[in-house]
């Protein structure tokens, strides 16, 4: 009332709006602390006395309700706490305030409670924001001591200081939840927390189900994270104390902004912010590979992603189902050979190392009892399957008295494991209690394999002399038509039983290197047979390249190969059958297109870019695939893609970073034009086809590789052009453009123009672009001109010239483009 007497109406009125105003568009920091007299409304800001953290109300991509929540203060913001996560706030008008007795509560405009920490009864409370990001309820005047801290009700980050695990007193569990997307914090279904059954382990849940399994803590590092060991700007702790169990970990300097996150996919990132790029760099990633996934190979099987095929038994054990392993289906695991005994006591152990312990959620541990000790109780113990040490230092055991599950082999950071065999599967170097007994072992596993060799040489001599070697079936046999790769073989008759005799009904398509056929075997395994054409312009090379690449190559985004037949001059790959083809099939097709809404495409786009990585830089091989397109990417029956056809790849040793070909092999149209033109590859020439197959998936249209002065007709120059003229939406598939986010649109198109930039070295690396893709918010930079060929459209060339003439005047040779 004073105000408007002094001011008049309108003037109040005014100065009202503009306070309205201000708070929608110009935050205001209200310093790093709350009292009872001092609250914090929607616009306003509380930033840390470093000014790195800031606090205040946001909302997420896609949509207008508000939450509450912590970020770095970087461009672009990242997220990591967010309070009301369940309870947004649907209009800018909120408030957070702390109550006489140190009580937070979020209101809305209507002043009802959204959120509260519950009564903490101080007497003289304040909320102060730390620069380490945390959140702290204290008295005022007191240090040291938090009456309540946002960093015991972590969201799905971890900072450095922050606790991940339990108090054992209160019975509080620390852990981290992920989105539900990128436009809903609310609690996901994937959960990271340390498990406390048996020796307590790091644990990523999905719903009820566990996803990964970081391992126990071995005195340095968990044990199934390797990696860990290479942290070298990190300090690392896991603290077991009858109070309180958890992990926590720190960096060698404050300067370092760092985070730990799982993500609305399911993934566990240990990211790192590096100021010269404005971009968050992925120090760490799990599950990795194929053999971080808990069931991968069953009970006594492990897994080595240098090995193929990946799963193996542990010595002294055999398939459960041989026929499911022969078809790349490990999961039922192994079973013992021989039956422990007990009783005589002649039992023994065999050290498996460098390994991932296998799960400890039902083992024992005792930390006072030595490696010699550890031995001679679980010889004792009649139900003891394995033992181990529990600390690196040789200190500590663990003692398992089930099944052993999760186990893989790392190059380095594993432990040793040392399973309980009978006699009669102990070998040499095996731990035996009787000597004489590993002498026996000894002599008469040599004899054993002697007599093996000698018989296998025979029948090898005696199918020589037959002429085309005449398998009797699939089971046991491998190819090893080379010492370098190693698959389940299939007979002739086995595949012409599967697909009807090679029936047209039974035909997919074909391609560059032969017809692809649907097939069956027994009641239940669907597979995909491709057929070595004789008028094929891919040969026997190509078949052996693929072959030995695809069978050392494992991941989610690589069709899986089950196997080979090299039955007189047949030359058949046999895949698991993809039901929904290949992504042209929908993508280039009126009708279908619609089925590929935007979120669909769009996990099309990340998943080919997880594919890409894996070969460029996380497997065992260095590879690029040299002819990634549309054909190439087959998607399974939920639309998840997987990358095809490495007939043409070429493996990259350790120094090298380009190699050059006299033979450009490829599809004009997603040839880089360094490839085209000089045969000069490397990975950036499959980051062009990456960024090619990106605007395709956006647009629904193929790029038709013509010069620029036709760039209508150029998929690469019409996207940039209308990036350029800010219209960039209007690449959008048609068909989709009802359901697409026009900030992860934009972001994509962005990113699939950096992609394919002219010269090789203005691209991202495939890292890069995974990091670009999940980072929907990021200020990409404005991509350069994009490559073309400077000379006529590869459709003119195709439709004037035959291969022949190609090959003649340029050695190119260009693949099919057709559905399979």
């Amino acid at each position: 009332m004073v105000l408007f007497g002094k001011m008049g109406w309108l003037p109040a009125a005014l100065f009202s709006l503009f306070l309205i105003f201000s708070s929608h568009f110009s935050p205001s920091i209200v310093g790093d602390t709350l009292t009872p007299a001092r609250s914090l409304t929607d616009g306003q800001e509380l930033i840390s006395v470093g000014k790195k953290i800031v606090l205040g109300f946001f909302s997420p991509i896609k949509t207008n309700n508000r939450y509450v929540g912590i970020w770095y203060k970087i461009s672009p913001s990242t997220i990591v706490w967010v309070v009301n996560r369940r309870q947004p706030i649907s209009e800018r008008n909120g408030s957070l305030s702390i109550t006489a007795n140190g009580t937070l509560i979020i209101t809305d405009h209507n002043s009802k409670t959204i959120w509260s920490s519950g009564s903490l009864g101080l007497a003289n409370p304040v909320a102060q924001l730390l620069d380490d990001g945390n959140f702290i309820v204290k008295e005022a005047n007191v240090s040291g001591s938090f009456a309540w801290q946002s960093f015991d009700y972590p969201s799905d980050t971890l900072l450095p200081g922050m606790k991940l695990g339990w108090n054992l007193t209160s019975g509080l569990n620390r852990n981290l939840t992920s989105w539900i997307s990128p436009s809903d914090p609310a609690p996901g279904p994937y959960t990271m927390a340390v498990d406390l059954h048996g020796d307590p382990q790091m644990i990523l849940w999905e719903g009820s189900d566990w996803l990964w399994r970081g391992g126990p803590w071995n005195g340095k590092i968990f044990s199934g994270i390797p990696d860990m060991l290479r942290y070298n700007i990190f300090i690392l702790a896991f603290v077991m104390k009858n109070d309180e169990v958890f992990y926590m970990y720190n960096t060698t300097s404050t300067s370092f902004i760092v985070r730990v996150t799982v993500n609305y996919t399911g993934v566990v990132q240990r990211l790192v912010w590096i100021d010269d790029s404005q971009m968050w760099s992925i120090y760490m990633s799990e599950p990795k590979d194929q053999c971080e996934h808990m069931t991968q190979c069953g009970a006594y099987g492990i897994c080595n992603m240098d090995d193929s095929p990946i799963c193996s038994c542990l010595q002294g054990f055999k398939p459960r189902s041989p026929t499911n392993w022969n078809l790349r289906d490990e999961k039922d695991g192994c079973a013992r050979m021989t039956e422990l005994d007990c009783r005589s006591r002649t039992d023994g152990f065999v050290t498996i190392k460098e390994v991932k312990l296998p799960d400890t959620s039902r083992s024992t541990m005792d930390r006072s009892m030595g490696l010699d000790e550890c031995r001679a109780t679980c010889l004792r113990n009649c139900s003891c399957t394995a033992y181990a040490s529990a600390d690196v230092n040789g200190t500590g055991c663990i003692i398992w008295t089930t099944e052993l599950t999760d186990i893989r082999v790392y190059s380095f950071g594993g432990q040793d494991l040392y399973v309980r065999l009978a006699a009669a599967d102990l070998g040499p170097g095996s731990d035996h209690s009787h000597s004489r007994t590993i002498a026996g072992i000894v002599v008469g596993f040599v004899v054993g394999i002697l007599l093996f060799v000698s018989v296998g040489i025979c029948t090898w001599i005696k199918r020589r002399r037959a002429g085309a070697i005449p398998f009797a079936g699939h089971r046991n046999n491998k190819c090893k038509e080379r010492k370098d790769w190693e698959l389940p073989l299939f007979d002739l008759g086995t595949i012409i039983a599967a697909t009807n005799n090679f029936s047209i009904k039974n035909k997919l398509g074909e391609g560059g290197f032969g017809p692809v056929y649907q097939g069956k075997l027994g009641e239940e395994q669907e597979i995909a047979v491709k057929r070595l054409s004789k008028t094929s312009a891919q040969g026997i090379d190509e078949f052996m390249n693929e072959v030995m690449l695809i069978a050392k190559l494992q991941h989610r985004n690589l069709v899986r190969l089950l196997g080979c037949c090299t039955q007189g001059e047949e030359r058949m790959l046999v895949y698991e059958y993809m039901p929904n083809k290949s992504l042209d099939t929908f993508l280039f097709d009126k009708d279908k297109a619609a089925l590929l809404d935007w979120q669909t495409r769009y996990n099309i786009i990340e998943g080919i870019a997880q594919g890409l990585l894996y070969l460029h830089r996380d497997s065992r091989l260095r590879i690029i695939h040299r002819d990634l397109k549309a054909s190439n990417i087959l998607l399974d029956e939920d639309m998840n893609p997987k990358i095809s056809d490495f007939g043409l790849a070429r493996i990259f040793r350790g120094d090298e970073t380009t190699l050059n070909t006299q033979r450009v092999v490829g599809t004009y149209g997603y040839m880089s034009p360094e490839y085209a033109m000089d045969g000069v590859f490397s990975v950036k020439s499959d980051v062009f086809s990456f960024g090619v197959l990106v605007l395709e998936i956006i647009s629904g249209k193929k790029n038709r590789g013509v010069s620029i002065s036709e760039h209508e007709g150029n998929l690469l120059a019409h996207a940039w052009s209308l990036l350029m003229e800010g219209n960039g939406l209007k690449l959008v598939d048609g068909s989709i453009s009802n359901s697409i986010s026009m900030v992860v649109v934009l972001n994509c198109l962005k990113v699939g123009l950096l992609c394919v930039q002219e010269h090789p070295k203005d691209r991202p690396t495939m890292s890069s672009v995974v990091l670009m893709l999940g980072s929907k918010n990021a200020s990409l930079p404005d991509p350069k001109h994009p490559g073309f060929f400077p000379t006529r459209a590869s459709s003119e060339v195709e439709s004037s010239k035959s291969k022949k003439e190609l090959d003649s005047i340029n050695k190119l040779s260009v693949t099919i483009v057709e559905g399979r």
